[in-house]
């Protein structure tokens, strides 16, 4: 597995979950979809990489793919509601959310799903978190990055422009509104030299 580079630009003295408030930037997308980004927005994410690669207990999954059955090229951890989570400062994380996104949302954040991207050739293909509720309801989705970068890449569902966001060392970004069910996202693979990456996903109840 690649090796993970810090960065130079995180000075916090251990890991500090910063406050939202008005450090949030949001772009509107179409058909009532829109993305926030909070960059640097946990510190010492690179000491909060360590924890997360050494506590969580990383699986491969494995899924059909036409006559074979195939390693999905990521590994992964679900913690579902109620479930302890593998450090103090992913529930800290889920409070914030939950307080900052209260009166859009009108429900906390209460599952947490883990994605460690091992170097370039880990990916995720175009879809969108639509089993469950989110298939005909809005919804939001908070993925906090820590680790090296890896570029979010978002596109209407129905065809045209992608967006592209860089996430890494600590940044936050949201997708809202109609986001899911309108949009697709991905993580595609790079040939670029890139350090190992994970993904924290928060969810609301019923989305996956």
């Amino acid at each position: 597995m690649a090796v993970l580079q810090g960065s130079l630009l995180d000075l916090a003295d251990g890991i500090e979950v910063r406050p939202l408030g008005d450090t949030v930037r949001r772009t509107a997308l179409t058909l009532g979809a829109w993305v926030d980004e909070r960059p640097g927005w946990v510190g010492g994410a690179d000491e909060l990489y360590e924890a997360l690669r050494r506590d969580v207990p990383w699986f491969a999954e494995r899924r059909q793919m036409y006559d074979s059955i195939v390693d999905v090229p990521r590994l992964l951890h679900f913690y579902g509601e109620g479930e302890r989570l593998p450090h103090l400062a992913l529930d800290e994380c889920r409070e914030v959310l939950s307080a900052h996104y209260a009166a859009e949302l009108g429900e906390p954040f209460v599952t947490a799903g883990l994605c460690l991207y091992r170097d370039g050739q880990d990916s995720v293909a175009w879809h969108g978190d639509r089993i469950g509720r989110s298939r005909e309801q809005d919804t939001m989705v908070a993925i906090l990055s820590v680790g090296a970068p890896r570029d979010l890449m978002l596109r209407p569902r129905e065809g045209g422009p992608s967006v592209r966001v860089p996430a890494g060392h600590g940044d936050l970004v949201v997708m809202g509104g109609s986001c899911q069910r309108t949009w697709d996202h991905c993580v595609p693979k790079t040939a670029r030299p890139v350090g190992p990456r994970i993904s924290i996903q928060f969810r609301v109840r019923g989305v996956r």
